[in-house]
């Protein structure tokens, strides 16, 4: 049995595809669960729940931790060490591995590119959290407590990826008409990952054996792209002229009164 947490993410949808080139006994768990493919089996369970995580990871032979948590700092700092340690607690108690998908938060400002040797240095409240939970895993690994991998993500972008900011603030406003917005600095480089890279890697990383007990980054073109550029590409796919508007720090604040993602962001 190979058990996704959090399915009906992007990246879970994606895994959820190919994990039956490596097996046909696939259980997704959610609130919510809805099978991708015919035989999926359905457990509902709440993770931050140890009693419900155990249950739902019962007969596991590898899990994958692929959760979203609503984007919020508070929600972050409450929620992620706690779904962090009820899953590793139930992989240890039914001797199942751990594949978590991260992103790169816990870096901080890199100068050049990160790799799975980058420092960690993370310096955002969101940075501490992804830290911290990296080195709760990674800790119990070490300690010989459970076999486990991390599998790192740049910025999402992707077909039915609503997280990511690309398509939020380039693609949606295309396909609606409107200009497309960028962040702060539209000349600098920005590292992609394309979600159905992401996804076909974390599962041929998960029954790979020697794989484990090591952090990997999942596959990010490494011709990264200006915003400018990336907004040019769009363009050209919708068949429209180029149009933007760079949105400053004050910019953002001012909407980040109205728009709680946005502040967070």
């Amino acid at each position: 049995m190979q058990t996704i947490i959090g399915a009906g993410g992007v990246i879970a949808n994606g895994l959820a595809k190919n994990l039956p080139k490596y097996t046909t006994d696939i259980r997704l768990i959610s609130r919510h669960p809805k099978a991708i493919n015919p035989d999926d089996h359905l457990f509902p369970a709440d993770v931050t729940d140890p009693a419900q995580t155990m249950k739902a990871v019962e007969g596991s032979e590898i899990v994958y931790l692929t959760v979203g948590l609503p984007y919020n700092i508070t929600v972050w700092q409450q929620q992620w060490p706690l779904v962090m340690q009820n899953v590793i607690n139930a992989c240890k108690a039914h001797h199942a591995k751990l594949v978590f998908v991260d992103n790169v938060y816990m870096y901080g400002a890199v100068k050049g590119w990160m790799t799975e040797e980058t420092p960690i240095h993370p310096n955002s409240k969101k940075g501490h959290v992804r830290a911290a939970i990296a080195q709760m895993l990674m800790d119990e690994a070490e300690r010989g407590g459970i076999t486990a991998l991390i599998a790192r993500a740049a910025d999402f972008y992707g077909p039915n990826t609503a997280t990511s900011f690309f398509n939020a603030l380039v693609i949606d406003n295309m396909a609606k008409g409107k200009k497309a917005q960028w962040m702060l600095n539209d000349a600098v480089r920005h590292s992609m990952t394309f979600t159905p890279d992401a996804a076909e890697a974390t599962a041929m990383l998960g029954n790979t054996a020697d794989a484990y007990n090591q952090v990997w980054h999942l596959p990010t073109d490494t011709n990264a792209l200006t915003g400018r550029e990336l907004i040019a590409l769009a363009a050209k796919e919708f068949n429209i002229r180029p149009r933007h508007t760079v949105l400053s720090k004050f910019m953002l604040r001012m909407v980040g009164l109205f728009v709680p993602v946005v502040k967070e962001s």
